[in-house]
């Protein structure tokens, strides 16, 4: 199985490096808009789209102009990645995923251009094509075949490349040695997760910290003359607050699911509805914790390090379900953090939903030769039904 892997680095351009690479995002927004003009010029006479083909002939023959001979001085493959970067949102606006292309805007858009091939990282330093060896911060080793390149100007003022590589790995991960080595996960607010061992993570809450400078950022920049030199100062100003709330949180998920995925064979964690949590009285917490991006890195590390990782429904009772007797308590509410069952069983409500996630996950872990007879919380036996028989879930006959 061939997986993508992507490493980002931040660039340390020369100024006369820097002018390079503006000039080449310059060159990649022009391609996008020419031909872009190109298509709805053609549409609007014919009635058809110019196909991408036709397209790159006519790009290609513009750099013979006097006119447009400065194309000749970008790099040939940046161009048509713009074309090809075109034709992919007009593909995606045909499929209902997203609106119609629009033109590309100086003062609206992030610099940035793509680059597929001819990328090459050796000694903390990139080789841009038509713009030579820049300097990076080279923080891990890349150990895979390179497959192209991003490169970027963020709101912070700093450049980065995105770079793609390939690797590959087996189909299937492997069963877990030891099925104490699979853990339950219950995210939440007050603790940002709860492992079904009793471990405990505090939120960090990056955005609330940092909401008294974002405020006192935007009150001086609504004080400032739109579109003039002290609003351009005070907007930037912002924006680096902003990138540094987001780089704290994604340097705290990136540790955190690394850490997780290394630790343990299974992972065990319950489907939220996220979009109708973003919608609650509590949607700045939620938002802020960022529960999807910690999703989304758990699954693709997850596929690297070939461990299991179990997605339970989000309508299974975790919180509330007694995990000694199996009896749900209907009156639960989100202020109760410690209750007691009818069985007298007293739980805390986040281990007990982390431990009942891992009991429903461990049913769908296979587990390695000699611990087939592994049982899990409800003393149900985790080994995986036969070919044709239908897995039994105890847990669905108590609710």
């Amino acid at each position: 199985m061939t997986q993508r892997k992507v490493f980002r680095f931040r660039m340390e351009p020369t100024k006369a490096q820097e002018e390079s690479l503006l000039r080449m995002a310059g060159a990649r927004r022009w391609a996008w808009s020419w031909a872009l003009a190109r298509r709805k010029e053609v549409y609007a006479t014919t009635g058809r789209i110019l196909p991408i083909a036709q397209l790159s002939a006519e790009l290609t023959a513009l750099k013979r102009q006097p006119q447009t001979a400065w194309l000749r001085d970008v790099d040939s493959q940046l161009l048509q990645q713009a074309l090809k970067d075109l034709d992919r949102a007009y593909n995606a606006f045909f499929s209902k995923r997203a609106r119609f292309p629009r033109f590309k805007s100086k003062k609206k858009d992030k610099p940035g251009f793509r680059i597929p091939q001819r990328i090459k990282v050796e000694g903390s330093k990139v080789y841009v094509p038509k713009v030579g060896w820049v300097r990076i911060r080279q923080s891990q080793p890349i150990d895979c075949p390179i497959k192209g390149a991003t490169f970027k100007r963020d709101t912070d003022g700093h450049w980065y490349v995105t770079l793609t590589a390939e690797f590959e790995i087996p189909d299937l991960p492997l069963p877990p040695a030891n099925p104490d080595k699979v853990v339950g996960i219950d995210l939440g607010l007050k603790d940002f997760l709860v492992l079904s061992d009793g471990t405990r993570i505090t939120t960090p809450k990056f955005y609330r910290k940092g909401l008294e400078k974002i405020r006192k950022a935007q009150r001086a920049l609504s004080r400032k003359k739109k579109g003039g030199r002290n609003w351009e100062k005070a907007l930037k100003r912002l924006r680096k607050i902003h990138a540094k709330i987001r780089n704290q949180r994604q340097d705290f998920l990136h540790k955190l699911t690394t850490e997780l995925v290394q630790r343990y064979d299974g992972l065990c964690i319950e489907d939220l509805s996220l979009e109708g949590m973003a919608r609650t009285k509590l949607s700045q917490s939620v938002l802020d914790a960022a529960f999807g991006e910690f999703r989304r890195m758990l699954e693709y590390k997850a596929l690297w390090y070939r461990k299991h990782l179990v997605v339970v429904d989000r309508y299974f009772p975790s919180s509330r379900l007694c995990r000694e007797c199996g009896t749900v308590n209907p009156a639960l509410t989100l202020s109760d953090r410690v209750w007691t069952c009818e069985c007298g069983a007293v739980h805390d409500r986040d281990l007990n939903a982390a431990q009942n996630i891992r009991a429903v996950g461990m049913q769908r872990i296979p587990v390695a030769v000699g611990h087939t007879e592994t049982l899990n919380a409800w003393g149900v036996s985790v080994r995986p039904a036969r070919s044709g028989q239908e897995t039994t879930n105890q847990e669905s006959h108590r609710l």
